[in-house]
């Protein structure tokens, strides 16, 4: 459970990932200000600890929208959003993503024996389409993720896809800011992620590695 400090509504990731740059797999997000835009909104992009697969002479790993950039994607598709809230939207966004990362890295783990360096290649947001274990989780009346994205990973030469499904909570009682979950797992695309699923059950439900 994911708690950041500031609050904003719980709205589907406003980047168009689809839209990427063939040499770094980001999008192309303009840093200029919309025209009836009154409030000046910062254009450094902050780093992230997620490292790419494929890299160039800026980074060795990725790196987040401005707030800038955020703004202009979220005008881009039709929402209207108090640019006042936009640097705490974009914190709250960067903040989800490391913790998507870290647990994509509990997973890696069981295979680090063959690859210490897992990296990010690409991704996609696919908030209209629900994974099948929301939709599953649906039929129980669980509601419905407020954005999916599809993260790929090289495992040191082997792509492997990771479906992450984003819950909103009720606030925290104590200091009002919002809960997040994430579901973070590997695709079924292959018997090994289906195997990996299994293992991480075992180790969640009795606390100890399988022989």
């Amino acid at each position: 459970m994911h708690q950041p400090e500031k609050k904003a509504p719980a709205t589907e990731c406003p980047v168009e990932h689809e839209k990427l740059n063939p040499d770094n797999f980001m999008p192309y997000l303009k840093q200029e200000p919309a025209p009836d835009q009154k409030t000046a909104l910062p254009t450094e992009r902050v780093i992230s600890s997620i490292p790419k697969a494929v890299s160039d002479d800026k980074s060795s790993n990725w790196e987040y929208p401005s707030p800038q950039q955020f703004y202009n994607a979220l005008r881009r598709k039709g929402k209207q959003t108090d640019e006042r809230s936009v640097e705490m939207m974009v914190d709250i966004h960067n903040f989800l993503n490391e913790g998507c990362w870290n647990e994509i890295l509990k997973w890696e783990k069981l295979h680090e024996s063959k690859c210490g360096e897992p990296k990010l290649l690409r991704f996609m947001g696919r908030p209209d389409t629900l994974s099948p274990k929301a939709r599953v989780l649906g039929w129980f009346g669980t509601p419905p993720p407020f954005d999916r994205h599809d993260w790929v990973v090289d495992r040191c030469g082997k792509e492997v896809r990771y479906v992450i499904d984003y819950y909103g909570g009720v606030d925290d009682p104590d200091t009002d800011t919002p809960v997040f979950h994430v579901d973070v797992r590997p695709a079924v695309d292959s018997i090994g992620s289906a195997w990996d699923r299994v293992r991480m059950a075992w180790r969640e439900k009795f606390g100890q590695n399988e022989q």
